[in-house]
C-alpha cells in the first residue's frame, strides 16, 4: 500500500467530497428546493458530508462515496432541467477545484525553482507534491462522477435529456449500481482498464504543464 499517496490524498478527498456535496445542495437550494438546507447539508462542514465507509473504501480500493444530497423534484421549477443542473454542480466544482490546485502547483513550483534557499525549496517541493495529489484527486472525482453510469451524476445529466418514465429511470438506476460496482472491482483487481479515468486526468493536467 502506497502510504505516501494515502497521507497526501486523504485531505484532498475530504475537501473534494465536501465541496462536491455542498454544491449539489447549493444548486438545489438556488433552484427552489430547501430539502438539503433543512437536512443541514448546505454547509462546508465535512462531518455533514463524509461517509466513513465510503472514505475507507476510497483509501483501500481507490473508489468511494460521500453521503448523497437529497432533493425534492416537486419543489423544482423545471424538474427535468434542474435535476441535470443539480447533478452537474458537484463534478464541476471538483473540476474547478482541481484546476485551481494545479495552477497553484505551477506557481509554487516556479518559485521553488527560482529560490536560492534550499530550505525554502524543500518546503515548497513538499507543498507542491501535496497540492498535486489534491488536484489529481479532484480531477479524478470530476471524471469519475461525470460518467453516464448509474448512479453517478453523469447518468442523471444523461437521463434528463431522454424522455423516460420515472419507473424506467428507477429500473436503470437499480441495474447501474451493481454494474458500476462490478466494473470498479474488476478494474481494481486486474490490469484491465475499463474506465480510463487516470488517462483523462493526466491529459487534463498535461494542459497546464
Amino acid at each position: 500500500m502506497d502510504w505516501q499517496r494515502i497521507v497526501y490524498s486523504v485531505p484532498g478527498v475530504i475537501i473534494g467530497f465536501t465541496i462536491h456535496e455542498y454544491f449539489h445542495a447549493f444548486a438545489a437550494y438556488k433552484l427552489g428546493d430547501t430539502t438539503a438546507k433543512e437536512q443541514g447539508r448546505l454547509t462546508l462542514d465535512p462531518i455533514k458530508h463524509i461517509d466513513i465507509i465510503g472514505l475507507i473504501f476510497i483509501i483501500i480500493a481507490g473508489f468511494g462515496w460521500a453521503k448523497p444530497v437529497q432533493f425534492n423534484q416537486n419543489m423544482l421549477k423545471n424538474p427535468k432541467r434542474d435535476k441535470a443542473i443539480i447533478a452537474a454542480a458537484g463534478p464541476i466544482s471538483n473540476l474547478i477545484l482541481g484546476i485551481l490546485f494545479i495552477l497553484l502547483v505551477k506557481v509554487l513550483w516556479t518559485v521553488a525553482l527560482s529560490t536560492g534557499s534550499e530550505a525554502v525549496y524543500n518546503v515548497l517541493d513538499y507543498v507542491t507534491n501535496v497540492l498535486f495529489y489534491w488536484s489529481y484527486t479532484n480531477l479524478g472525482l470530476f471524471v469519475f462522477n461525470i460518467l453516464p453510469i448509474p448512479p453517478l451524476d453523469g447518468s442523471h445529466i444523461f437521463l434528463s435529456g431522454i424522455n423516460l418514465s420515472p419507473e424506467t429511470e428507477n429500473k436503470i438506476m437499480r441495474l447501474g449500481t451493481p454494474l458500476l460496482f462490478l466494473i470498479l472491482v474488476i478494474q481494481s483487481r486486474t490490469d484491465y482498464t475499463i474506465l480510463p479515468i487516470s488517462n483523462i486526468v493526466e491529459a487534463i493536467i498535461s494542459i497546464f504543464f
